[in-house]
């Protein structure tokens, strides 16, 4: 055990993260010395040899663990010596552990998905629609179609979500209840039609830009139906507001921060942290946070 951990965040941008806060209250619950460092890397190509740097210096043993984030939860994936089963199969990283001195990519935003979406007041049939194809998207339709939901899935750039339909069809997966639908008001309203849980994996409406919506402006919602916007900053998506507005459960994705990070400061340190703990250390932090987290 290292004296002292090193962990931290790639991404870009991350003025709008929580993760230091979550792994300190992680750090001190488990009497452990540390810190934990944001990164802020450009996409690729403009960051690639930061990127590469950095990942050096998690193997040379100068960094215990990483976190990825939006945009490079899939630009890492040609960058690591292996990945976890469970990596591979969704095609995203979002968390980087050295193991007999190998970079290994895994992903704990599937479980952390299941754990805190199954705090809504899911009722009938396992029908999902998600808004979004991206590395969030493919924890969520993978988590989703390992428990057997059938799951409809949309993007603005149609690629995208015919990419994630290709890359599921070449693994053990079921993809017979995963459809790709286009991105237009009346394609999607016929998609949702008889889902009971809709999801939104993209960062529309996300920190700065929170008046923006990926939900097509005048169209309904079906009835019966759940939303899930895995963003948590701010605390009530515009989404959210719609959801809400039209008499639906809406939750927001601060409850699947604090488990996957939980999960990934156990990858690292073998510690349990309490996600109550972390949680009371956002919200004491940002009291806005304890809104819409039913």
């Amino acid at each position: 055990m290292p004296s002292s951990y090193s962990l931290g965040l790639i991404g870009y941008p991350l003025g709008h993260s929580l993760s230091p806060v979550l792994h300190q209250t992680a750090l001190a619950e488990a009497g452990l010395a540390g810190e934990y460092s944001l990164f802020q890397i450009p996409p690729l190509p403009e960051g690639r040899q930061e990127l590469v740097a950095l990942l050096d210096r998690l193997r040379r043993g100068e960094l215990q663990g990483l976190n990825v984030t939006i945009p490079h939860k899939q630009s890492v994936l040609p960058l690591v010596d292996d990945l976890t089963s469970s990596a591979r199969a969704i095609g995203a990283v979002n968390t980087l552990f050295l193991q007999a001195g190998r970079l290994i990519g895994h992903n704990t935003d599937a479980p952390g998905f299941l754990a805190d979406v199954s705090k809504l007041p899911l009722l009938g049939s396992k029908t999902a629609f998600v808004l979004g194809a991206g590395g969030a998207a493919r924890a969520v339709v993978y988590a989703l179609l390992n428990q057997g939901w059938q799951v409809r899935i949309t993007d603005l750039y149609p690629q995208q979500a015919i990419g994630l339909h290709d890359h599921f069809s070449q693994q053990s997966i079921d993809i017979t209840k995963l459809e790709v639908t286009e991105f237009s008001p009346a394609a999607i309203r016929q998609a949702a039609n008889g889902a009971h849980l809709i999801i939104n994996t993209t960062p529309v409406g996300m920190h700065p830009n929170v008046e923006a919506c990926p939900w097509p402006e005048g169209l309904p919602f079906p009835k019966n139906v759940c939303l899930y916007d895995v963003i948590y900053n701010p605390a009530e998506t515009k989404l959210m507001n719609h959801a809400t507005a039209a008499g639906l459960p809406a939750r927001n994705g601060l409850g699947m921060l604090v488990e996957q990070a939980a999960l990934s400061f156990e990858c690292w340190t073998g510690f349990h942290p309490s996600r109550s703990l972390m949680l009371d250390g956002v919200i004491q932090l940002n009291p806005q946070m304890a809104r819409s987290t039913p």
